[in-house]
């Protein structure tokens, strides 16, 4: 279904129920509305013993919630298809698309929640935008599956039902964008991808999980501390800076970075070893790309920990800005909504990846 179409509700009709003065029965289910976007969750292969050789994104959002039936007695929902897409595939064009529609369908006095069926490839960097633009606090829950859905023991069906639960829940207001895999609640500032098979694939390595969702139970162990979603100063526009990430290792030449700065890039991300430390060839080529514009972001290839200022090259020195404990990909998100909101030198760039 396309966006902004007719609803479909999957409640149970008398749930819509309304008094005589016309306003909805007091025992109404939540509203949520499901985004879908394809991935392995809406993946299909010829063989239910196939978890890696199957297409992505080929079964609808209807097909989805049909086989979930538990969902009626958790919400009423209203399915739009966003995109049919792998997600390694994602888009700028589509993340501009996405972030305004959630945005919209929150403004809505119709809608309670959101819930996002996405491919795991980008789904931290997918989740970390929205966490950034979305402006509300009505919870917004990505989820996602490691075996498509003709698989043995499909993980999706459950993933988008403890999804929906969360977004359902009051206890996930205010708790900016969430991710809900395999019966775990993350924020989607700290959540990873840590595995290319397991069914527990997404870990928030640093801090841990926010919570739990099991067997319909929503509690959340801790809340997100850092400024998300109304509380920050960046929107989705029409333009994204140009951002670009390099990789650090033995060996390593300063052409990618000449190349991308002969392209015109305004930001580099280097996914440095260690604690962001760089190749001298290519950090040489790092500080000759800050003298011509450039933001340098400093983050770190390794799964977790963080990159500390001054910590592995000298920062102040050659004017690099460090990640902190933000991964490569979401520290790109991060500079290039902190350049399209016009935040320019690496003092006011350090300070606004200290703050998110």
């Amino acid at each position: 279904m396309a966006a902004g179409g007719a609803s479909l509700t999957i409640a149970a009709m008398n749930t819509l129920t309304s008094s005589s003065s016309g306003t909805p029965a007091a025992h109404a289910l939540p509203r949520i509305a499901v985004l879908a976007t394809g991935g392995t969750i809406a993946g299909s292969a010829a063989d239910v013993t196939n978890t890696s050789g199957y297409q992505a994104g080929v079964v609808g959002v209807d097909r989805l919630l049909e086989a979930v039936p538990a969902l009626s007695g958790v919400a009423q929902i209203q399915p739009e298809q966003i995109a049919s897409i792998d997600s390694k595939d994602m888009a700028l064009a589509l993340w501009t698309t996405l972030a305004q529609r959630v945005n919209a369908l929150l403004a809505s006095d119709e809608i309670d929640g959101v819930v996002i069926t996405h491919g795991t490839d980008t789904l931290e960097e997918t989740a970390y935008l929205l966490h950034l633009t979305v402006k509300g606090t009505k919870p917004v829950v990505l989820t996602a599956s490691m075996r498509p859905s003709s698989a043995l023991s499909a993980d999706g069906p459950l993933n988008l039902l403890n999804a929906v639960t969360v977004a359902a829940s009051a206890a996930a207001h205010g708790q900016g964008v969430l991710v809900a895999f395999n019966n775990r609640i993350h924020s989607a500032r700290d959540v990873v991808k840590t595995s290319t098979y397991a069914v527990d694939a997404f870990q928030s390595l640093e801090i841990g999980a926010l919570g739990w969702v099991q067997d319909g139970r929503v509690e959340f162990q801790r809340k997100v501390v850092r400024p998300h979603t109304v509380d920050t100063e960046f929107v989705i526009g029409a333009k994204w800076p140009n951002v670009e990430i390099v990789t650090s290792y033995a060996g390593a030449s300063r052409i990618a970075v000449d190349a991308l700065v002969a392209a015109g890039v305004r930001g580099i991300v280097v996914a440095g070893t260690g604690n962001g430390s760089i190749h001298a060839s290519v950090q040489q080529a790092l500080a000759d790309a800050v003298t011509q514009g450039v933001v340098v972001v400093r983050s770190s290839r390794v799964g977790s920990g963080h990159v500390m200022r001054n910590g592995a090259a000298p920062d102040d020195a050659l004017g690099f800005v460090t990640a902190g404990s933000l991964n490569p990909y979401k520290a790109r998100v991060l500079l290039m909504l902190a350049l399209a909101a016009g935040g320019t030198g690496a003092v006011a760039l350090q300070a606004i990846f200290d703050k998110y």
